[in-house]
């Protein structure tokens, strides 16, 4: 049972402009180790300190956290409780699902319902939905966003329903941004003030990118929906105190060098050194060189160097941004100096005291333009180096710098014509300009600078040829204010970078359809065209089917490979085209924007009344947002019809005690993988292929093809979820040993999509597993790419390595993550994936050796594996099947 806090005596008064705060302070402690650690572990340290109540979170958390110097040597177990939660849409619509699901299940047994109600405050933000189908023209914006609430209006309802029927949860409609941008310049509140009591600002989030409030001093990181929910409703995180990676930068940018750059080279340096399941801090004073914007753009690629969080400590640069985003002067006042107080603002001219498991330098000096690709994000390419990697791409092996393509199909043209202009089509032409994302449109330095270059281009008489579908989704409409008052939204729009949406479009492959003509001429040659975007996440098949190579850059950037219409161009020899109005060719270096430009148009037009008149309109919600008559009621009322919101089978049968799990008997493998298996191919978020499961599920559900929508609006339907599950057309399964989203039924030798091949295992009562290799679940955070294969009765994952995010949802879903001891993976055992696997699971601790016994392969009869379920916390998740079942039997016994 609860206690009460042993910290009470830490509880001091703050008296700031006249009223009185209370807090609970760290250097009250008087404990010399607090001035050694980290900032970013300083917020574990007081949350814990304020949580306290031995029975969730005790007093040896707190302890744990002050030795942090020794404790992050060795895996240890603390409870760490986020003060919020947040959600988008995609990930946000499934969490909601579950929770009315919950309902119903606590209901059944006995309980009042009402019972599961988000706890801590939950910001559900729509910006996953939209999708860029039309692009290039003055009304794209206006018929994207009524495409928006045509195809998702019962989706929408259910949210308005969940924000009636919820306490603590807020609906951030569809038109104000990307969900990372506005948690940036809207919700973040930086300091808590809760009856008096201050206390930091900290969060989870159902997105991978949620890291990118970090550049905002905010701890905060992506979790999978699942664990999302049981924060929303009071269940702390438990999570293994983590390493921290010092990475102290000095100098500055040169005049050529954006945030895009220094992020992109990052992530390359972080990738080399393995930052996985780590905090990177970054300090020294470099970093005061940095914008709040260009520390958020760090932060947001967390994800792609691996790091759980990438953190930058508040300092004065932070207020100055709380300032400019329109904070009210009583929270700029107690924020600074609650700050102060607790020993977290930091002057990044002096290092201190902090101790930090091992130090990176960074010389921001010498950054150059580069881009990532064209399969990943970590592949980092210089500016200069591009077309020559491209091409060396091209008749490479196929992999992740390489496409396979025999010499004489290599440099083939095609023929095509559109609105009565004749193009040629070559691998490498560009066929998608996005300027897109929160990672560079919540940052006006690189918004700015494309909208210079864009000016410079139009006034240099250059164009974009009309096969290039060029869109700007800015993250919220802040953007697009500055940018029309400044004068270069007209500049954009005549190069074809209308703003076609606020939200995530082509970063999550909602990118809309290519011209007929463009496509057909595509896959009629097999050609390797390319798409460039100011994303985050490039993985192959994720952007567009047709877009096979894909390159992260600066909006900048994206700007000047439409002009170019190629990636086969050298920007320092060839030109970007020649001028209309005189015929002289026109380099880059002719239309580059300098900082000075930059920085005088940010001074003059970025102002704070954009932030505070942008979202005054944002919580009062569009016409047709208000339009929506959502139900009242305490239980959904599920619609068996509905293809949008299906009742989930997570908990039928449920009992109000677990049964016991002791083995798994004569498995058969579902899938073989290798390495860098990532999200995108276990459950995809883009369009639904009409020869898919899913597709047929919809169609003999009356479900016409245009109106099919993508898996991530789907996300609330568990059925079409489950035939989604292993869709993707670029995955690579040993067992069929070419890229489809197949499998061999190994019983009867027949070669089946995924799902049918699962649905048969089923029907037969065979239990599954997952053979893979390094990184399995790397990507986007998605809770569906769990529940899936929850739904295609896997019931473990035996992989060489596991991306953060996944292996917590695989647990916090029943599925057990087990890992090849080193050295070993399924190709060094011998194994094909055609075995039967048996484990007996009699004991289970955290990190444990578990014997996997083989039967089918004269190579091998077993190997030893380590269980990856790493704390205390996620077995006993793991024995109730879940954490939600884990919930839900608390909330049984609370009554």
């Amino acid at each position: 049972m609860a206690a009460a806090n042993p910290f009470e005596r830490l509880r001091q008064d703050l008296s700031v402009d006249g009223k009185d705060y209370k807090f609970f302070s760290l250097p009250a402690l008087n404990d010399p180790r607090v001035n050694r650690l980290p900032y970013s572990v300083r917020i574990l340290l007081e949350s814990a300190i304020r949580n306290c109540d031995e029975f969730t979170i005790k007093s040896s958390d707190v302890e744990n956290i002050l030795n942090w110097e020794q404790t992050s040597k060795t895996p240890t177990e603390v409870a760490f409780m986020p003060a919020r939660v947040i959600l988008q849409d995609f990930t946000g619509v499934p969490a909601v699902v579950d929770l009315a699901a919950m309902r119903d299940a606590v209901q059944k047994l006995g309980a009042n319902p009402d019972k599961i109600n988000p706890l801590v405050p939950v910001d559900l933000v729509v910006d996953h939905s939209v999708q860029v189908d039309k692009s290039g023209s003055p009304d794209s914006l206006e018929f994207n966003l009524n495409k928006e609430f045509e195809r998702n209006k019962e989706r929408f309802l259910f949210l308005k329903w969940g924000a009636k029927s919820f306490e603590n949860l807020q609906i951030v409609p569809p038109g104000a941004g990307i969900v990372h941008q506005v948690n940036l310049e809207y919700l973040a509140r930086s300091v808590f003030n809760k009856d008096g009591v201050l206390y930091p600002d900290s969060l989870v989030g159902t997105d991978s990118h949620t890291p990118m409030i970090n550049g905002l001093g905010i701890v905060g990181w992506g979790v999978g929906g699942i664990e999302a929910e049981a924060v929303m409703l009071g269940q702390p995180i438990s999570m293994v105190l983590p390493e921290v990676i010092g990475y102290r930068l000095t100098g500055e940018l040169s005049p050529h060098a954006t945030a895009t750059d220094l992020v992109l080279s990052v992530v390359k340096n972080l990738r080399q050194r393995g930052v996985v399941e780590k905090f990177v801090e970054f300090f020294g004073p470099g970093v005061g060189k940095l914008s709040v914007a260009d520390r958020a753009t760090i932060s947001n690629m967390a994800p792609e160097y691996g790091a759980t969080i990438g953190f930058f400590a508040p300092d004065a640069k932070s207020i100055d941004y709380l300032t400019m985003t329109g904070r009210s002067a009583d929270q700029l006042a107690y924020i600074e100096s609650y700050f102060k107080a607790q020993s977290l603002f930091r002057n990044y001219d002096d290092d201190g005291e902090v101790v930090y498991t091992d130090v990176l330098h960074l010389d921001l000096s010498t950054i150059v333009p580069c881009l990532a690709g064209p399969k990943r994000p970590h592949d980092y390419v210089a500016l200069t180096n591009v077309k020559s990697d491209f091409v060396k791409a091209l008749t490479s092996p196929l992999g992740f710098k390489g496409f396979g393509l025999k010499e004489e199909v290599r440099d083939q043209q095609v023929d095509i014509s559109l609105d009565g202009e004749d193009f040629k089509l070559h691998n490498g032409s560009v066929v998608i300009a996005a300027i897109t994302s929160c990672t560079n449109t919540s940052n006006p330095s690189v918004m700015i600078a494309a909208g210079l270059l864009a000016k410079k281009a139009v006034e240099k008489g250059l164009k974009v040829p009309k096969y290039v579908k060029t869109s700007l989704a800015p993250g919220s409409g802040v953007v697009t204010e500055y940018l029309q008052r400044s004068g270069l939204l007209p500049s954009l729009e005549s190069l074809g970078f209308n703003v076609v949406g606020y939200g995530c479009t082509t970063c999550i492959g909602n990118s809309g359809p290519l011209a007929d003509e463009v496509a057909q001429a595509i896959e009629k040659a097999d050609l390797v065209c390319a798409g460039v975007l100011s994303g985050n996440r490039n993985f192959e098949g994720r952007i567009h089917p047709n877009a096979r190579a894909n390159y992260l850059a600066s909006p900048p950037l994206v700007v000047a490979y439409a002009l170019a219409s190629t990636v086969l161009i050298d920007f320092e020899s060839e030109p970007l085209g020649k001028s209309s109005i005189d015929g002289s060719p026109v380099f880059l270096r002719d239309i580059w924007p300098t900082h000075e430009e930059v920085n005088s148009l940010i001074q003059a037009h970025v102002l704070p009344q954009f932030f505070t008149e942008t979202y005054r309109s944002v919580t009062q919600g569009t016409a047709q947002w208000n339009s929506l008559e959502a139900p009242t009621t305490q239980l959904y009322v599920w619609d068996a019809e509905s293809t949008y919101i299906h009742h989930p089978p997570f908990f039928q049968g449920m009992t109000a005690e677990p049964q016991p799990i002791t083995s798994i008997d004569n498995a058969r493998c579902l899938l073989n993988f290798g390495d860098s298996i990532t999200t995108d191919h276990i459950s995809p978020a883009g369009n639904i292929s009409v020869k898919s499961p899913a597709a047929r599920y919809l169609m003999e559900r009356g479900v016409d093809r245009k109106d099919f929508n993508s898996y991530g609006a789907r996300r609330g339907n568990d059925e079409v979820m489950a035939r989604g599950t292993f869709a993707n057309i670029r995955l690579f399964n040993k067992l069929v040993g070419e890229q489809s989203p197949k499998t061999v039924h190994v019983p009867s030798g027949e070669t089946l999509d995924v799902y049918d091949a699962a649905a048969r295992y089923i029907s037969e009562g065979t239990p599954l597993i997952i053979l893979a290799g390094e990184q399995y679940g790397s990507g986007s955070s998605r809770d569906w790419a769990a529940k899936g294969v929850w739904m295609q009765n896997v019931k473990a994952v035996i992989a060489k390595s596991y991306e953060r995010i996944h292996r917590s949802n695989l647990v916090l879903f029943g599925v057990m993550p087990l890992e090849f001891k080193a050295g070993q993976d399924a190709d060094s055992l011998g194994l094909t994936g055609r075995e039967t696997f048996s484990f007996l699971l009699e004991s289970l601790s955290p990190g444990a050796d578990v014997r996997v016994t083989v039967q089918g392969n004269e190579k091998v009869s077993e190997f030893v594996a380590t269980l990856r379920i790493d704390t205390e916390s996620e077995i006993t998740y793991y024995k109730h099947g879940g954490v939600l079942n884990y919930v839900i039997r608390k909330t049984l016994s609370a009554n």
